[in-house]
């Protein structure tokens, strides 16, 4: 999907908060962040969701596309969705500069920072998006 509509991203977004309060309802905060990423991707399987986990982020850089650099975004949802997901004491600036980065290098509008260690979830939640 090169160019979703912003109805298409706000579905999307619904669609991935739901299915992160289902997961963070059965495990609670607490784990791995890992957990969560894989827990996380087969709730939005069983939704019906496209996803890719893992996805390198090119950089470009003097004219040369950098793939091998290291940056890889948590999960890809039908081609134009960026999710961070996170398990830490609290979310820090560094962590809203990751996913804005990640949405200017991947040519993407909307992605979420979701962190499971919040207690209440609703807390952990950020969305964020990239003016392009």
């Amino acid at each position: 999907m090169n160019n979703p509509t912003n109805e298409k991203l706000n579905s999307l977004s619904g669609s991935v908060i739901d299915a992160a309060f289902a997961v963070h309802r059965e495990l609670g905060p607490g784990l791995l962040e890992s957990t969560y990423k894989a827990c996380l991707a087969y709730e939005m399987k069983k939704r019906g969701m496209q996803i890719a986990l893992e996805v390198p982020i090119p950089v470009l850089y003097d004219g040369q596309l950098m793939i091998e650099v290291g940056y890889r975004m948590d999960i890809l949802i039908e081609g134009c969705f960026i999710v961070e997901v996170k398990s830490q004491e609290g979310l820090l600036p560094v962590h809203k500069a990751q996913l804005l980065t990640y949405l200017k290098h991947a040519n993407k509008r909307l992605g979420l920072l979701i962190n499971f260690s919040s207690p209440l979830l609703k807390n952990g939640i950020v969305r964020l998006a990239n003016s392009l």
